[in-house]
């Protein structure tokens, strides 16, 4: 039976989000290996900063493995992502992300705005969660995770705000 992200432990909460950055480490490397094989100046600088994202997520989610082996050793937990009602910072690339060009908007902003939209969306979900969660180690982790996620926008903000090269 699926869950509220709001109803799991401290120890749920942190291994389920050990796997939503894996898996978008995982989803900003297949984007950028996507772009990088336009090899255009425009698609490299795209992959560039998919690569830099992916990055960045694996760092969070090595950070926050440590801090579940620090706070929990070797004890298993079988809750994942799929366990979860609601997905929380999936970044979705499609065709029309990619190839389409809006007016006043370049593909280089699109593929941006795909990645800025999950990065706020995960920052709210977590800034929501933080003010309503009572158990103050939830609270803490919440807390955390909404200024990770906080990073990553301001990270793409200045990407986008920036001249493509």
């Amino acid at each position: 039976m699926k869950r509220t992200f709001s109803s799991l432990s401290t120890q749920e909460a942190l291994h389920v989000t050990v796997f939503i950055e894996e898996r978008n480490a995982e989803l900003y490397h297949r984007f950028a290996e996507m772009f990088s094989e336009f090899r255009d100046v425009e698609s490299l600088e795209i992959a560039s900063v998919f690569w830099e994202m992916a990055a960045e997520e694996r760092r969070h989610g090595t950070l926050l493995l440590q801090r579940y082996t620090d706070l929990y050793n070797n004890r298993a937990c079988a809750l994942g992502e799929d366990d979860i009602h609601e997905l929380i910072e999936l970044p979705r690339l499609d065709a029309s992300d990619i190839f389409e060009t809006v007016k006043d908007r370049n593909a280089r902003e699109s593929a941006l705005q795909v990645a800025l939209g999950a990065e706020q969306q995960a920052r709210e979900f977590y800034q929501n969660l933080s003010a309503t969660t009572s158990e103050p180690g939830l609270r803490k982790l919440y807390t955390e995770l909404c200024e990770f996620e906080n990073a990553h926008v301001t990270f793409l903000e200045r990407k986008i705000a920036e001249p493509a090269k």
